[in-house]
């Protein structure tokens, strides 16, 4: 299940996307990383949220503060003239387990 909702803001792109984690160990340290690193390859602010709780996608130490496990839901929001290839690299890295399979 996936939400995509896009709009202009000041000339900003915002997506916002809903992804599930995917991989049996959910968000260790290995799949933050590499969600930090993906997320840090483009210049749009990049938040991702669990329940009430959000934080920079660009930050290994907050991301792995979500402590999501698999089957839980991600919301990834990216704010800036490439959010939406942003988020396309995200989910796909979420819905391919993280390369992890």
């Amino acid at each position: 299940m996936t939400a995509d909702f896009a709009e202009e803001n000041s000339g900003n792109n915002i997506v916002v996307r809903d992804v599930v984690i995917q991989n049996e160990l959910g968000l260790h340290v290995r799949p933050a990383s590499a969600f930090v690193q993906l997320s840090g390859k483009f210049r749009c602010d990049i938040t991702v949220k669990k329940d009430e709780q959000m934080v920079d996608g660009k930050s290994i130490m907050q991301m792995l503060m979500l402590g999501a496990a698999k089957g839980q839901k991600l919301t990834i929001e990216a704010l800036g003239e490439d959010a939406h290839e942003a988020v396309e690299a995200l989910e796909t890295l979420v819905n391919n387990h993280f390369e992890e399979r």
